[in-house]
């Protein structure tokens, strides 16, 4: 069988959208259990309740989970509050654990996705199982490892598939965590349209900021859900305690949200589709523009040292020159594309002009 012919039809016993929520972290049975009934009293519109379990961390000695002793407060939060269950697995072990104690849901984190050896070892460890089994984008924007997790799963009859979109990491500081790259996302639902695809906030924010925008971004272009990290007391987690929110914000989130039905009219999907992509250009392009303009003072301060004019007509010439000929090669209009360069170079002198000046 092939990825593009599974049916998928764990999902439907959902209703659409699929809210995932509950705790970055397990800490305490107490902590897991206030966290599921403070979900349970502000809506009903969230059936899985999540926890990380065992939390691999970029650098040592940080918190790395509460290990299989949190697998008992996750069964507690099952019985007493009738929610499913999902945590992260990274090794057989965790599989092996995870599976005993019958959670309902398993996901592969994003740093296990990047490692070929990782997932084939996971994959072994759950052959058969009929749970849904979701993978993680990995770390860096690559869409044949994505993919090819997927797979591994499926060679092991893993049937019951879905994908998490959390971003991707980037060296560059911006306003995400890991930006979202919605392209290699889009890219991927294209493909396999059969897979359900939730989207994780959490991790593309990396803050409590633009949470819902982000969610519903990902509603508008037909994802079936989505994972947000939610705790009792969000800025005394032990782990990532900036992009967790209390469940009544939680709620306040859901009810916000709105479920764009398919099919309707032909082209509001696709539409939604090219707009999610043009504002993720947008935000790279401002991002560049940032960058470039520290370059200008640089350049700035170098001038002023050197005592140098700010403006340089053969500079100047040689961006002139560069336009027209991007142009051409793009196809682009040739005025269009001076335009937008002229408007850099001068802000670019301003921003030197800038550095020029004496201090105040």
């Amino acid at each position: 069988m092939e990825l593009k012919n599974l049916k998928n039809e764990w999902i439907s016993q959902f209703d659409n959208p699929l809210i995932i929520a509950g705790p970055c972290s397990a800490e305490s049975e107490a902590q897991m259990l206030q966290t599921a009934q403070r979900i349970k009293n502000s809506t009903d519109q969230v059936p899985v309740f999540r926890a990380g379990i065992w939390k691999p961390r970029t650098k040592p000695n940080g918190f790395e989970g509460v290990g299989v002793i949190g697998l008992n407060w996750l069964k507690k939060v099952k019985e007493e509050f009738g929610f499913k269950t999902a945590t992260e697995v990274a090794n057989a072990g965790h599989v092996r654990a995870a599976l005993e104690a019958d959670v309902d849901i398993l996901w592969i984190g994003a740093r296990s996705t990047v490692n070929p050896f990782t997932v084939q070892e996971i994959a072994e460890a759950l052959k058969g199982t009929k749970k849904p089994i979701l993978v993680k984008n990995p770390v860096n924007p690559d869409l044949a490892l994505w993919i090819g997790a997927m797979e591994r799963l499926l060679g092991q009859g893993i049937e019951n598939l879905g994908a998490i979109h959390r971003g991707f990491s980037t060296y560059q500081k911006t306003k995400y965590r890991n930006v979202p790259n919605w392209q290699i996302a889009l890219d991927f639902k294209n493909q396999y349209p059969n897979i359900p695809l939730i989207v994780d906030p959490s991790h593309i924010c990396g803050n409590r900021t633009g949470l819902s925008s982000i969610a519903q971004e990902a509603l508008n272009v037909g994802y079936a859900g989505a994972m947000i990290e939610t705790h009792c007391s969000p800025d005394e987690a032990w782990s990532d305690a900036a992009q967790q929110i209390t469940p009544e914000v939680l709620a306040e989130l859901i009810s916000g949200l709105e479920l764009r039905q398919s099919g309707i009219t032909g082209y509001e999907d696709e539409l939604g589709a090219h707009r999610t992509l043009i504002s993720d250009i947008d935000f790279q392009l401002i991002e560049l523009l940032s960058q470039r303009m520290k370059l200008s003072e640089k350049i700035g301060s170098v001038k002023k040292e050197n005592n140098l004019a700010v403006f340089q007509p053969d500079r100047w010439k040689v961006i002139t020159d560069y336009a027209a000929q991007k142009a051409q090669e793009t196809g682009m209009s040739q005025d269009f594309i001076e335009k937008l360069f002229k408007a850099i170079h001068e802000e670019s002198v301003e921003v030197q002009n800038s550095m020029m000046l004496p201090k105040a």
